[in-house]
């Protein structure tokens, strides 16, 4: 497994404390064993082939039943304090404004469990759960796999903001042709809010894209400095409405309103660990 998470011996072989020849003796054993490789090697990295995707989930079930065989082995039984690490993915507005809301109640729970929080956009959360990098991600973006499971978390909403000297923010009632040449910052593709983002332009007359940026942070502060306005989590902005940085514009003629969502491996072991986290959620 930790071969397939660094992608070489060498690492892997430093996180369990081994040399790098036992390791590769012991993944040469394996792959004798089973009669197949399971990792293909690509300029000078270990990949897992389509046979080793297979048996990753296999092999994380044994060592996460073998853990939870052990706390209960000790006598302390099925009440026995959780250990061991849990990882987890979130996009951008979740791992940035809602991480409280999503780690707190556990973290302050299970304070021997360490967490891996990976933040990136909707798209590579869901691979790292596609790759068995992740145990369990959280999005604001639609999934639809038939590998992965998605559970209902929260409600969101996105706001338009604009600079408070624009000419979107002094009129008094706004319509969908106002926005017509309208100058745009999103997000970048693959992100849950630039799919949001496009769902909205789709309901008004051409624009230009003058941005797209990875972080909600840098399109704040491009919206701040006149450079277009954005489609942004009300969560993200709430400070910068506070301080009139930024106007919210009022536009009931968009739907403006999405769902952040759990996602979960339908092949993934779901062992001590991972049943608390879900229930403190």
């Amino acid at each position: 497994m930790q071969v397939a998470l660094h992608g070489s011996v060498r690492a892997a072989a430093t996180q369990l404390h081994l040399t790098q020849p036992a390791a590769s003796m012991a993944l040469a054993e394996m792959e004798r064993q089973l009669d197949a490789p399971v990792f293909a090697r690509e300029r000078g990295r270990l990949h897992l082939n389509a046979r080793g995707r297979e048996l990753l989930p296999l092999a994380q079930e044994l060592l996460e039943r073998y853990a939870e065989f052990g706390r209960r082995s000790a006598g302390a039984g099925a009440g026995a304090a959780l250990s061991g690490e849990l990882r987890i993915g979130a996009s951008n507005t979740v791992g940035n404004y809602r991480v409280g809301e999503l780690l707190g109640d556990f973290v302050r729970g299970h304070p021997q469990v360490a967490i891996r929080l990976r933040v990136a956009n909707t798209e590579a959360i869901t691979a790292g759960l596609l790759d068995h990098s992740l145990d369990i991600g959280c999005v604001e973006g639609p999934v639809a796999h038939p590998l992965l499971e998605v559970r209902p978390w929260r409600d969101d909403l996105l706001v338009v903001c604009a600079p408070p000297d624009h000419p979107l923010a002094r009129k008094r009632r706004l319509k969908p042709a106002d926005f017509a040449g309208a100058r745009w910052v999103l997000r970048e593709p693959g992100s849950a809010t630039r799919t949001t983002s496009e769902r909205v332009l789709a309901q008004l007359p051409p624009g230009e894209t003058v941005l797209e940026l990875d972080q909600i942070e840098a399109i704040k502060q491009a919206v701040v400095a006149g450079l277009g306005i954005a489609c942004l989590p009300v969560v993200a902005v709430t400070d910068a409405l506070a301080t009139g940085r930024l106007k919210a514009l009022k536009t009931p003629f968009l739907d403006l309103r999405r769902k952040l969502s759990l996602l979960l491996h339908r092949q993934k072991y779901r062992g001590a660990l991972l049943d608390a986290f879900l229930e403190d959620l």
